[in-house]
């Protein structure tokens, strides 16, 4: 479309009446054409069932702050979002996953003891693949008038998207207008599980459903699409388990609930499904399919699984220091104080550990020892430093385990 003939309203057809997210679509389509992607996510699930059967402690401590890319693809004025916008979607995600949002008192008391605090922080980059500094946002102007989850197309400059940075140093979150589904029905958004190909690691959403305020549109302008993909690149999967609506499916999470399909809208608690009451469905996770405004929460076990992914897949990215503004008391969970060392499972059966886990434990134990310091708020500068330089060498020798 040419510039003078640019407009501000969002087109009618390319906001879904309902959440769509083609994450499940994406990784059916990669297990198909990617040569190995089978093998990397069976190996993730591995690890991750092992991790959380035996209990591990969570390797990296305090919080983990990863640096954001925002690839803005615009073919028209309302797609070429503001930076306000951008920064609105950063701020509620920093709420989201540190369990901080206001919303979250509207749990049901069946439901609140579950709630998480995923101990991690987003910013958006200040310092581009090159070294020079950025504001972590790229814009693109593009003649597609729309993009499709069948052909990644967003994420690639030749292909009238935009080029990803390198994903093991930032996570790429490209907006755009129009997005489609194989079969040509409107998207909020897609991501990528870990363990697929760089070129293509990241969170595409609609430009609509981006962010709190500019062309964001309700029911879904909350920034929670957002939330929801960022959830799946942290190897999440959608609360129903992706079995349609019969009650066999998974999402790898002991506290949450069995559900026979996604919900939609804004439905009234409780929501019974697959015998699963009296509480029914978990229905305000990130990871159903309801409206922006009746989420507002992840659970204790999603956010291990997350964890298990930033020390696994995901190990690469961010850097983890002191939390900072810690989430209220209830959801803060202390080291134990029984003197055990944390145990880091390598893969192999109790005869045969790998010597390397006693170095890993000891050094597991210095970090709990800070990450505590920390939430008592009396870590000192020299400390703090430290605790980043040794995490940092954690992830590295937990990576050495397998």
């Amino acid at each position: 479309m040419p510039p003078e003939e640019r407009t501000k309203e969002t087109p009618q057809n390319e906001m879904p009446t309902r959440r769509v997210c083609a994450t499940d679509e994406v990784n059916e389509r990669l297990l198909r054409t990617v040569p190995g992607y089978a093998d990397v996510r069976s190996e993730i699930e591995n690890r991750t069932s092992r991790v959380l059967a035996f209990g591990a402690a969570v390797l990296r401590t305090g919080c983990t702050r990863i640096p954001v890319v925002v690839h803005v693809l615009h073919r028209t004025a309302a797609e070429d979002i503001s930076d306000d916008q951008i920064r609105s979607q950063i701020e509620v995600l920093n709420a989201d996953f540190r369990a901080t949002n206001p919303d979250r008192s509207s749990t049901p008391p069946d439901f609140a003891p579950l709630i998480g605090d995923a101990r991690v922080t987003f910013e958006l980059a200040d310092v581009d693949p090159h070294g020079d500094p950025t504001n972590g946002i790229t814009r693109t102007s593009t003649s597609n008038s729309s993009f499709t989850s069948d052909t990644d197309n967003v994420k690639f400059a030749s292909t009238g998207g935009a080029d990803a940075w390198p994903a093991d140093r930032y996570l790429n979150i490209w907006t755009c207008g129009n997005l489609r589904d194989t079969a040509g029905r409107a998207l909020l958004g897609y991501a990528q599980f870990p363990g697929g190909p760089a070129a293509t690691d990241g969170v595409v959403i609609l430009h609509s459903a981006f962010g709190a305020t500019g062309t964001a549109t309700a029911p879904f302008n909350l920034g929670r699409t957002a939330t929801h993909e960022i959830g799946h690149w942290l190897n999440l999967r959608h609360i129903w388990g992706d079995d349609g609506t019969g009650c066999t499916g998974s999402d790898f999470v002991a506290d949450t609930p069995n559900a026979g399909g996604p919900n939609f809208g804004t439905p009234t608690f409780p929501h019974v499904s697959c015998e699963n009451g009296p509480g029914g469905d978990l229905f305000m996770n990130y990871m159903d399919y309801v409206d922006d405004v009746a989420m507002f929460m992840f659970t204790r076990g999603q956010v291990d699984r997350m964890q298990a992914a930033l020390d696994g897949p995901r190990s690469s990215i961010g850097v983890t220091g002191p939390c900072g503004g810690n989430p209220p008391e209830e959801f803060v969970e202390e080291p134990p104080d029984d003197g055990a060392v944390p145990f880091v499972l390598g893969g192999r059966a109790a005869a045969e550990i790998d010597p390397l886990i006693v170095v890993v434990q000891q050094l597991g134990a210095v970090l709990a020892g800070y990450s505590s310091a920390a939430a008592e708020g009396r870590l000192e500068a020299r400390d703090a430093a430290r605790w980043q330089q040794l995490s940092a060498v954690y992830t590295q020798l937990v990576a050495l385990l397998g």
